[in-house]
């Protein structure tokens, strides 16, 4: 019985350590927002906010440049901000923290706070993206995309921008960011 009880906890607490999401240093974040708190101030990383009034300045100033339509103008103007982080790693370990523990931190957050992912990979040059959506009622709230900085494909950045956005402006939105990206890391 008590050889029963015994494998009992050891098969629990095993199912227990394996079921938990593996991440970068500390705690894993459960938001997007936890996320950037926890990793803006680190050595290596850069953060920054923008709020929609410069954003969509500079984002439609860029779009006139690119010849977009109306439906992305009004997805633009829809951008209340947007955060970006940035880490290019300069070391081995740095490396592996961005292969192993930020990806798959983001993704665990991602998927907890039940963010829709996007069937939409774009590629613009080295940037590689990945998008997901948290949507309320008809209406998407935040997109949020994670990828690398352009030029530095051993890179990790997050994208959040956040707004009122149909689906329709969400698709245009996403063909859009990886054009820009560059811009949105400096």
């Amino acid at each position: 019985m008590k050889n029963r009880l015994l494998t009992l906890w050891v098969l629990v607490a095993l199912l227990a350590a394996s079921s938990c999401r593996t991440s970068g240093p500390g705690t894993p974040a459960r938001t997007v927002a936890e996320f950037f708190n926890k990793y803006e101030n680190r050595s290596g990383f850069k953060a920054t906010d923008w709020s929609a009034g410069l954003t969509t300045r500079l984002l439609l100033l860029k779009l006139g440049n690119l010849g977009g339509d109306n439906e992305l103008t009004q997805a633009i103007s829809a951008v209340r901000s947007v955060k970006v982080l940035t880490f290019s790693p300069t070391s081995g370990s740095a490396r592996e923290l961005v292969a192993e523990g930020l990806t798959k931190e983001v993704d665990g957050l991602l998927a907890n706070e039940r963010y829709t992912p996007l069937p939409v990979t774009a590629e613009a040059g080295t940037t590689v993206m990945r998008y997901s959506a948290r949507q309320q009622g008809d209406k998407v709230k935040e997109v949020v995309a994670t990828g690398n900085v352009q030029g530095a494909p051993e890179s990790f950045m997050l994208v959040a921008i956040s707004g009122d956005f149909t689906q329709s402006q969400v698709n245009k939105l996403v063909k859009f960011l990886p054009n820009v990206s560059g811009e949105l890391a400096k």
